[in-house]
């Protein structure tokens, strides 16, 4: 195990780690190390330099895999650092430089999560401004976990972490897949990002790219699918 890289799985919004239960499993059978830290959902830039900061700490090459919003940070986290050998987004956003997970999806079909969010009326604690975002509930399987029971999705809806909108609007400084090799699931029946703007993200980054009959969340009823993805971005 020693001269396995480290996966660090980075959540992405309305969610917390516990959703890749199954992945770190697969994962941890294969012999890789896993970390799946906390993602504060308050800004962009202090998201990034809080996965950063755990990323920096870890005693070898570190594999960083990063869904939904989490795709964004580990773009912004990733750029100078010499221990990550590898980028892998899961349905995720995978930005350049100078623009938001708002901007970034402007040219592409507006997801169902679009009309079915809900901020809150109190400005959202520690981030620079603005609310927090909530999903619906009436529709909050279908936007974000298709694929998961009723009984999941229930769950996942009342432990659902907010996301502070500065989160979303905040501006990436830098890109770290122009310079670190970069794996990309799309995930064909997203309603929380349009599979279309996944496949120009992993297009633009030139990601060795695979695509998933499955929602936003995916990853956990086909956890051993992904995993296999990571362990490729692993053994490259």
């Amino acid at each position: 195990m020693a001269d396995q890289p480290t996966i660090v799985l980075v959540h992405g919004a309305f969610a917390d780690a516990s959703g890749f239960a199954g992945l770190i499993g697969d994962l941890e059978a294969s012999g890789y190390p896993v970390v799946a830290p906390p993602n504060p959902l308050r800004s962009l830039l202090t998201d990034a330099d809080s996965v950063a900061r755990v990323v920096g700490a870890i005693d070898g090459p570190v594999v960083l895999v990063g869904h939904s919003y989490g795709g964004a940070v580990i773009t912004q986290a990733s750029a100078g650092m010499g221990n990550v050998k590898a980028l892998v987004y899961l349905a995720a956003f995978g930005l350049d430089v100078g623009e938001s997970c708002v901007s970034a999806q402007e040219p592409f079909p507006a997801p169902l999560l679009a009309t079915e969010n809900q901020p809150t009326t109190y400005d959202a604690v520690g981030s620079p401004g603005g609310p927090e975002v909530y999903v619906k509930k009436e529709r909050f399987r279908e936007v974000f976990c298709g694929d998961s029971s009723e009984e999941a999705a229930a769950v996942m809806y009342a432990t659902q972490r907010p996301l502070a909108v500065a989160s979303l609007t905040q501006n990436a400084t830098a890109a770290g897949w122009k310079d670190i090799p970069s794996w990309f699931v799309v995930s064909d029946h997203d309603n929380a990002i349009s599979p279309k703007a996944e496949e120009f993200y992993a297009e633009r980054m030139k990601a060795t790219t695979s695509h998933i009959d499955g929602s936003h969340t995916a990853f956990i009823p086909k956890h051993a699918q992904i995993a296999e993805v990571i362990r490729a971005a692993a053994e490259a």
